[in-house]
């Protein structure tokens, strides 16, 4: 049976699903979460524009899951990333979205200057508590996707998920045509989505430079 996945967050080809990415082989095709250069780029790409939206972060609170193969490939980049722009990770691990609010007491305390959210599916999914959670806390909120921007963190970078969608659905067409999975190519993420929550910015007193809004593919108001 054939399988189509899209916006996987593991190396394909180091987790046994294909060959190459060119040449995948088998029965397993699709599409990967992270252009050329990975997560690490990715990361770098984010926090240069959270950066120029908050200037002088010291230290990021990192809030995630125990375990995940994206939250290891996002731990490694964040520390990679921070020692190249200046800042300090710290993360809090949750065992389940109920240690969120001591998560973010402890973050507090350690007086973290904002807080990043993994791209793990816990917070995302719990994304209606785990927003106002961070609102009250006062710290500037960065993550990957753009729902977490439009359920209030102040800022989001991402590969584009619905594009992923409609290059898989693409994939799906070709194979059930007659298309073999193997002579189609695993494809790495083209297009991406800068989000900016104009709201939290106003209640976090952040004034949102002009050149970023002209960046942003989506402004929230």
């Amino acid at each position: 049976m054939p399988l189509v996945f899209t916006s996987y967050a593991a190396d394909p080809i180091a987790s046994g699903l294909a060959q190459s990415y060119a040449r995948p082989g088998g029965l397993v095709t699709g599409n990967v979460l992270n252009a050329i250069g990975g997560e690490e780029a990715l990361a770098a790409k984010r926090m240069s524009l959270f950066g120029e939206l908050v200037p002088h972060v010291t230290r990021i609170g990192m809030l995630g899951p125990l375990e995940g193969l994206l939250l290891e490939k996002e731990k490694a980049a964040l520390k990679k990333v921070g020692a190249q722009l200046g800042f300090e990770v710290s993360n809090y691990s949750l065992k389940s979205i109920d240690d969120l609010e001591e998560a973010i007491a402890r973050g507090l305390r350690d007086e973290v200057s904002a807080f990043y959210l993994s791209g793990e599916p816990m917070l995302t999914i719990n994304k209606s508590r785990a927003v106002p959670a961070l609102s009250k806390a006062g710290r500037p909120t960065v993550g990957p996707y753009p729902e977490l921007a439009r359920a209030g963190i102040l800022m989001s970078y991402s590969s584009d998920l619905d594009d992923g969608f409609r290059h898989a659905g693409s994939y799906v067409a070709k194979i059930l045509g007659g298309t073999k999975p193997s002579d189609l190519p695993i494809e790495q993420a083209s297009k991406f989505v800068f989000a900016i929550n104009l709201k939290t910015a106003k209640a976090l007193n952040i004034a949102v430079p002009p050149s970023l809004l002209a960046l942003a593919d989506e402004v929230i108001e």
